[in-house]
Parts: C-alpha cells; structure tokens; sequence
C-alpha cells in the first residue's frame, strides 16, 4: 500500500467534509499550517503541521509529523531535538541540479521528505527513488491531482512512497485512495480435468495485446462463466513460422470474461486501449497489465470444457489453432488444437457471481 497524505490548508469550507472523507477511506495523513485544524484528527491518522510560510509554534500537541523548511526552520535533527516525540522531516523544492542532490540526501537519510517537483518530467523523481532504494525513510511527492499519484506511484514500477494532494472538493479522497491500490491479489489456481472438445464453428476471437512482457508462466484467465476461468498463456512461446510476441495473449471468443483490477470482470469485447487485466502466472501471483489493442477477427473456434475438482464445470471457447495455448501443472504449455479429455490445466473459480463485472452474492445460473 502507498501512503496518501491530504493537504487541507486550503479547504476552508469543505474541510470538515474533506476529513470525514479521508477517515472513511482509510487516508493516512492529514497535513495542514494550523493547529487547530488538527485538534479533531484521531490518532489513528498521521497528524502532520507543515507551516509553509510562518514560524513553528513552541508546543506541538495533536501532530505526530513536522514537515520543515531548513531555510526557515533548521535543520530537521536539530529541531528533532526541539520536538521530542515528534518526528521530523524536510520539504525540498527541486528546481535544480543543487536542490536535486539535496532531496536525494534527504530521502536517503530522513524518516520522511515532503518533495515537491516544479518541471513536468519524472526524471528527478527517479533519480531520488534510486537514491535512496536501501533507505528506511518515506520519500512523500506533491502531486497536483489523482492521475499524476498514480503516475508517481509508478515511476521505476517501485514508486514514491506516498503522496500528498491538496483536494479540490469531496470525492478527491475516495479517488486518491483507489489510485493507491497498487497491490494485486493473489489468487488460488486449481487443476481443472479437460472432459471435452468441440468444434463449434465460426466466431469472433480476441488478441489481447498488453502493453508488457509476459514471462512464460503468465497469461491471462478466460472463461465463457463467471464461475470458473482457464490460464491463457501469452506468445512467449517459440513458434515455426512466426517469431513470438511476448506482449499478447490470443485469448477467447468475446463474450468471455477475464479478470480486471479490482476484483472486477470484463468481457473481452469491451477492453480497449488503457484498459487494464490482471496477468496471472501459475503460482497464482498477479499484477495488473494496461491493454494496448485489443485485435478481433473471425476465426474457426474451438468449446473447451473442464471440470474442477468441486465439480464445478469451467468453459472456454478459443482459436481452434494449435498456436493457441493454455498452461497446465508442471509448467506444461498445452496446444489448444491438442487438447483432449483427461488432460490437465490450471484454472480459477472466483467465488461470486458478477453483475455489470462486480462480485455480487445472488443466484445466478450460467450455461
């Protein structure tokens, strides 16, 4: 999880509701340049006093974290000893290659460094990030809305770790604290027995082609049900009259679900560039992937059908091609042209039904 930290100094009349907001979604900090303001913070909140422009007061009471310009306010170790009981970290402006070099000590050495990036590049935030990739403190980037967090929350894949953000009006909260949900979940494969397989004609396929490199345990999970769903492979895989194309996944007919962020499905008909799908390798450990293209054409299709060891029955329907591939135990990549009953693939069974791609516990049946 990356830390999210609201600036409310400047909220004035929608400030109660801003709070209120951040406390339900789970924010971790509030930072303002007024005490008062923090008096009504709980303590399960990071109470952070930051006076940009004036003086720090002789009693700190209700802050956990004092954010400090040296130029106005010291040094953080000195005022470290000033302040017992509260941590103290610097605010650095990098405009340039001196101010660069001083945020890279900060994030380095501090518990915390509040920075704030005047140009648009990324650049300097990666070289701080690199600076400090062994320190134990929290580099925290102004950004100025959501998009740019979650940018930020990607640079060098590792990523500040937090940002903060001055809301603009209530909701910016609940947006910021989804953006954060960096982390995917791990999901439970289980070994699916093929039980048969047919040729059902003609149809529309979808190539889902990702704007990532697939190792050779990844794909994406396919199912014609919500309830159950069939590994995928990428193109990773050598291949006699085509070189590989590590970045897609030919995966199903597209009326198919697979697996978004989440815990959400789409059909595969309804991706489109900047989507995004979970890749899942065989040990279940996922990440989320952005689409680039999705390409659709009319090919001959295969019906595959497999049954779960809960007897759960799972569907897929597929390119009936034997480039088309799904992975199975022991790392077995299993043409799909090839597939039989009694062979084995990996698979997943979420545990609810769907509506409009939402996990929803209702009666629903699928056949």
């Amino acid at each position: 999880m990356k830390l999210c930290w609201l600036d409310v100094t400047a909220s004035n009349g929608s400030r109660a509701a801003i709070i209120e907001e951040a406390l339900h979604h789970g924010i971790d900090g509030i930072l303002t340049d007024d005490l008062a303001v923090l008096e009504s913070v709980p303590p399960s909140v990071t109470r952070v006093l930051f006076p940009r422009a004036g003086d720090l007061p002789d009693e700190l009471e209700h802050v956990d974290v004092v954010i400090a310009d040296p130029s106005r306010h010291g040094e953080p170790a000195v005022l470290a000893r000033r302040y017992p009981g509260v941590e103290v970290g610097p605010f650095v402006e990098i405009v340039d290659a001196d101010s660069l070099e001083e945020a890279c000590r900060a994030a380095a050495t501090q518990k915390w460094s509040l920075l704030r990036f005047r140009d648009p590049t990324k650049i300097p935030l990666e070289i701080v990030l690199a600076a400090a990739d062994r320190a134990e403190g929290s580099i925290i980037t102004e950004v100025a809305d959501v998009e740019e967090a979650g940018i930020v929350f990607g640079v060098l894949e590792k990523g500040s770790d937090g940002v903060l953000l001055a809301p603009q009006a209530v909701g910016d909260a609940a947006r910021l604290a989804e953006a954060a949900q960096t982390a995917t979940p791990e999901l439970e494969l289980v070994e699916l027995v093929v039980t048969e397989v047919a040729h059902v004609g003609m149809g529309e396929r979808a190539c889902v082609d990702t704007c990532t490199h697939f190792r050779q345990d990844e794909g994406i999970l396919v199912g014609s049900l919500s309830t159950g769903m069939i590994l995928c492979v990428s193109e990773t895989h050598p291949l006699p009259y085509m070189p590989t194309r590590p970045f897609r996944v030919n995966a199903g007919a597209i009326h198919s679900y697979t697996l978004s962020v989440n815990e959400r499905t789409s059909y595969l008909s309804e991706l489109r560039s900047g989507s995004q799908v979970l890749a899942v390798d065989t040990k279940g450990q996922t990440r989320a992937v952005t689409v680039g293209r999705v390409k659709i054409e009319t090919r001959p299709l295969l019906s595959v059908t497999a049954e779960a060891p809960n007897g759960v029955r799972v569907n897929l329907i597929l390119q009936d091609d034997w480039h088309v591939r799904v992975l199975g135990p022991g790392d077995a990549v299993l043409n799909s042209t090839e597939l039989k009953p009694g062979d084995r693939v990996w698979g997943h069974l979420p545990t609810a039904q769907r509506h409009v791609g939402y996990p929803i516990d209702e009666f629903c049946l699928e056949q």
